[in-house]
């Protein structure tokens, strides 16, 4: 049994791994066709990124691969696999309650990340990613992994789910981190600047909690933000993109032998409220 259970892990630590390096991965690439040189020059911290990243996807595969083995051979979870087991319309009723309920942790879970002991022991490490790119999705201390990792397994015991929505449910979880942190928008402005952005999440709401820590601290939706003060709206890329400018500048003029003040670093710690 013992082993069996820790072959599930394993499987799963590397299921976690390869989906992040194919998803980051494309969302990178993505973003190099879409905003050429939006990383230029932060190559050092996107390797950081990738560290952190992979060590996440240990904490996120070992529960997600127990729970994975006990589901498939002791009956664990209310995960069911014939889609007759409940009504048609229980699945995307199912998909919302785990997106509402996930939600929910993640705000409160991340506002707690942002008190001063557990920030600085823990969150800073995401944080450090300045900006954060389409690799910094999972770029956690791993005590910010843990707190995230148990979140589904733990669900999964509580909230009966069809494993195709599971796996929708996840996919979702999955390319939202990724595009809320790569730097652009990649949805088209009415779910981001229209009414219905008013409730979702996408990358233009979490910039402003990159650029201003304090706010914006949910995933999927705003209501949690807006019931608690805590919602600055939308942010833009203006201000990165500039920077991203600069350092490709800095980098192009370093190239040449020219004097880049200083190469990328240099041209970061010119920029108008960077602290070095």
């Amino acid at each position: 049994m013992w082993i069996a259970m820790l072959l599930s892990a394993l499987a799963m630590t590397a299921i976690v791994g390869v989906r992040y390096l194919i998803v980051s991965g494309a969302f990178a690439w993505a973003t190099r066709l879409r905003h050429p040189g939006l990383y230029t020059g932060l190559d050092p911290q996107v390797r950081r990124e990738i560290w952190w990243s992979l060590a996440s996807a240990v904490i996120y595969g070992v529960p997600a691969g127990v729970v994975a083995w006990g589901w498939q051979n002791r009956g664990w979870t209310q995960i069911y696999a014939d889609v007759h087991d409940r009504p048609l319309w229980y699945l995307p009723v199912s998909v919302l309650l785990y997106l509402l309920a996930h939600d929910a942790w993640f705000y409160w879970t991340h506002r707690w990340m942002h008190r001063p002991e557990p920030f600085r022991l823990a969150h800073a490490v995401h944080h450090a990613s300045r900006p954060p790119t389409a690799w910094a999705a999972m770029a956690f201390h791993p005590i910010e992994a843990l707190t995230g990792a148990v979140a589904i397994p733990l669900l999964v015991f509580l909230i009966p789910i069809h494993v195709g929505a599971l796996g929708f449910v996840l996919a979702t979880m999955t390319i939202m981190g990724v595009t809320n942190h790569m730097g652009w928008e990649i949805f088209p402005r009415f779910m981001w600047a229209g009414p219905l952005g008013g409730w979702l999440i996408t990358a233009s709401h979490h910039q402003r909690h990159h650029e201003q820590y304090g706010c914006n601290y949910g995933l999927y939706f705003r209501h949690w933000d807006r019931w608690c003060g805590t919602d600055r709206g939308i942010g833009d890329f203006t201000r990165e993109h500039a920077r991203a400018r600069r350092r490709a500048d800095a980098a192009a003029r370093g190239a040449d032998g020219g004097d880049a003040g200083g190469g990328v670093d240099g041209a970061r710690r010119s920029e108008p409220g960077h602290a070095a």
